[in-house]
């Protein structure tokens, strides 16, 4: 399997479930008049609405150079391909931004993260994350995506990339970008084609020719 086609199993299946009831508020919704930083106010409570705009207006959380690593590694995680677009394209870097701030409880972990992700390229590499080369970026995070193979002393990166994956699928997936790329469409109504043809034959039954008509097609 492809690395999209992976990511769509794993959120189809059972990722971060937890982050999905609780960190997923918002999703991408196109601009309206009734916004907030992107986020569709229209329906929601007037205390949802103040809170929404208080967080809109706090300070940044994430540094430029931190969210030029996000962006990077949002976009390894869920790359553009022939589907759809990117995780930066669908906007995961912003709405990370704001899940730190709605859920204070991710900011040490990602800070903290990001941090130790630059430490370990400079050691490696001698550059930070942004500054290497994209063999070198792959490089790295091979050594902390695959938990089952990562060695003991990159366990703090695993932590990190771990609720870095599941943040940013929970952004992608929650995106206009991202639910298009699931092909789900809601509820839909279903069209009845009638029993089968050859199931009536085995009970030697028929739809007569009205019914036919009216309420069965095979075509």
């Amino acid at each position: 399997m492809d690395r999209r086609k992976s990511i769509k199993a794993l959120v189809v299946g059972t990722v971060a479930t937890g982050v999905l009831v609780d960190a997923c508020k918002p999703a991408d919704k196109k601009e309206t008049a009734n916004t907030i930083d992107g986020i569709n106010v229209e329906d929601r409570m007037a205390e949802e609405k103040a809170y929404l705009e208080k967080l809109s207006k706090e300070a940044k959380f994430f540094s430029q150079h931190e969210m030029s690593t996000i962006t990077i590694l949002a976009d390894i995680i869920v790359p553009k391909d022939a589907v759809s677009g990117s995780a930066s394209d669908a906007k995961v870097p912003e709405f990370l931004e704001f899940i730190v701030k709605d859920m204070p409880s991710h900011q040490t972990p990602m800070r903290g993260g990001l941090r130790w992700l630059d430490m370990q390229c400079l050691k490696q590499f001698e550059k930070s994350f942004v500054d290497c080369t994209e063999q070198q970026r792959i490089q790295m995070v091979d050594q902390i995506a695959y938990p089952e193979k990562a060695k003991p002393e990159m366990a703090q990166g695993v932590a990190f990339f771990n609720l870095m994956r599941d943040l940013t699928l929970t952004g992608f997936y929650t995106s206009e970008i991202g639910v298009k790329d699931l092909d789900y469409r809601g509820n839909v109504p279903n069209k009845w084609n009638g029993v089968p043809e050859d199931v009536l034959k085995q009970y030697k039954m028929a739809y007569s020719e009205r019914e036919m008509k009216e309420c069965a097609s095979y075509t």
